[in-house]
């Protein structure tokens, strides 16, 4: 069995919820969290984290008077404790420039202050972190092996996303900066913090692995009429065994996505509200690339108020734009093996929905260009709730290119209404058969 509970759960539920007692440093007299002992629970990627030895030293960072950028201070600091310190961020700080922290090595991070992104929008589109995968961009990137940041219900980072939003709605095919960026790290947490008002997404987790996140909280809200826009709450993408669990997320965007190459993951105990939801995708974009998105469980999960609670979307045959910034299609691959389990759905536009043309308006390309990607072995069980009356009476669509590119779809124990009463589902073009609580009409 990939995904595995843990055996005692005694044990597990004290691990679990271990607090983060402050520690005085005799020498400075400040004090620092200490870092939780956390599990994947109750299950996980097919094993757990590797475990971290105890940090020997501490390296308490200073907010710079003069100055209104602290990166170079926070630099300094993680060189000066990497290696099995804890670097120690208990005041207001400013990151003004980018921040490349991939060198890390058996280091902490306790964060009981505050990290908010400042300088000026020319600054980061000169100098922001770039990556391919859909013009990304960072304003710092965190890497290396054993790394854990932590904040004791307490640390905040900031996004600064407002002077953004503002500059995007002028201008929406600017590029906007990730609030972080976990880009291959080896074995690592992220745990009990807050996070506002990214410009972009809030979270990235690329070519990585053995990550658990756990105990976040996000949010993101304008303060004017200018609108929040693509605030993923984590993003996954050439990772493996990734777990994310135990959240509150209030956004516009997708909860959770595992974008192309994401495998091994357990999403787990989230409440989400206003998203895109916890989607596989979108794969397929690019034309010379193949994506897997595989061994993938969504379990104990609620969605409030979302375009979706349980989605699957790729790319057709065919380019499309979706967005000024976002387009693509061509691209081959397969999602396969994707459970999603007790998720309840409240107010959602679609409580499941399964798109193979996704960025595509025309569906006349669609059929004419079919996706490349396959999906298989596709599980829903034990969904309940409510969906909006955006689609009503539909509560759900499953439309695929062909019976080729989707099959061994199951689901059990499906209860799902709109507002009319009505419960059925939108379904063409893959075999039925196995959907239990799922009342089928043809897409005609």
């Amino acid at each position: 069995m990939l995904f595995q509970s843990t055996h005692s759960v005694a044990i597990a539920f004290l691990a679990t919820t271990v607090a983060s007692f402050p520690a005085v440093n005799w020498y400075t007299g400040r004090t620092s969290i200490a870092r939780p002992e956390l599990l994947a629970y109750p299950h996980n990627s097919g094993r757990q984290i590797p475990l971290s030895p105890a940090r020997t030293t501490e390296c308490f960072v200073k907010p710079q008077r003069n100055s209104s950028d602290d990166a170079p201070a926070i630099l300094q600091a993680f060189k000066d404790c990497n290696g099995g310190g804890t670097v120690v961020l208990d005041a207001n700080y400013t990151i003004a420039t980018a921040l490349d922290l991939t060198f890390l090595d058996s280091v902490d991070v306790a964060l009981s202050g505050t990290i908010k992104f400042g300088g000026t929008i020319d600054y980061w589109i000169a100098n922001a972190f770039q990556y391919d995968f859909q013009d990304s961009r960072a304003y710092w990137k965190i890497g290396g092996k054993d790394v854990n940041i932590f904040g004791g219900g307490v640390g905040l980072i900031d996004g600064n996303g407002q002077p953004w939003w503002d500059a995007f709605a002028k201008n929406d095919s600017l590029l906007r900066p990730i609030a972080v960026v976990i880009d291959g790290l080896e074995g690592g947490s992220m745990t009990g913090i807050r996070m506002i008002d990214p410009p972009n997404w809030f979270n990235l987790i690329a070519n990585s692995s053995d990550i658990l996140v756990s105990d976040m909280v996000l949010s993101a809200k304008s303060s004017n009429e200018n609108e929040i826009h693509n605030t993923d709450g984590w993003d996954t993408y050439r990772s493996d065994h990734v777990v994310i669990q135990n959240s509150v997320i209030d956004n516009n965007d997708d909860c959770v996505s595992f974008k192309p190459n994401s495998t091994n993951m357990v999403v787990q105990g989230l409440a989400c509200n206003g998203s895109h939801g916890i989607s596989v995708g979108s794969l397929g974009q690019y034309i010379d690339q193949y994506d897997i998105v595989e061994n993938i469980y969504v379990y104990n999960n609620t969605m409030s108020n979302a375009s979706d609670a349980a989605r699957i979307k790729v790319w057709p045959g065919i380019n499309s734009v979706l967005q000024p910034t976002l387009s693509g299609g061509g691209g081959s691959g397969y999602v396969k093996n994707i459970t999603y389990e007790k998720y309840e759905s409240i107010n959602n536009d679609w409580a499941i929905e399964v798109n193979q043309c996704y960025g595509q308006s025309n569906t006349t390309l669609c059929e004419l260009y079919p996706s490349n990607m396959t999906i298989s072995d596709i599980y829903f069980i034990d969904m309940w709730g409510t969906t909006s009356d955006a689609h009503d009476p539909d509560v759900g669509t499953l439309v695929c290119s062909s019976p080729e590119q989707c099959y061994n779809f199951h689901a059990r124990n499906i209860s799902i209404t709109s507002p009319s009463g009505s419960s059925q589902f939108i379904c063409a073009n893959f075999d039925t058969s196995d959907l239990e609580g799922v009342d089928c009409l043809s897409d005609d």
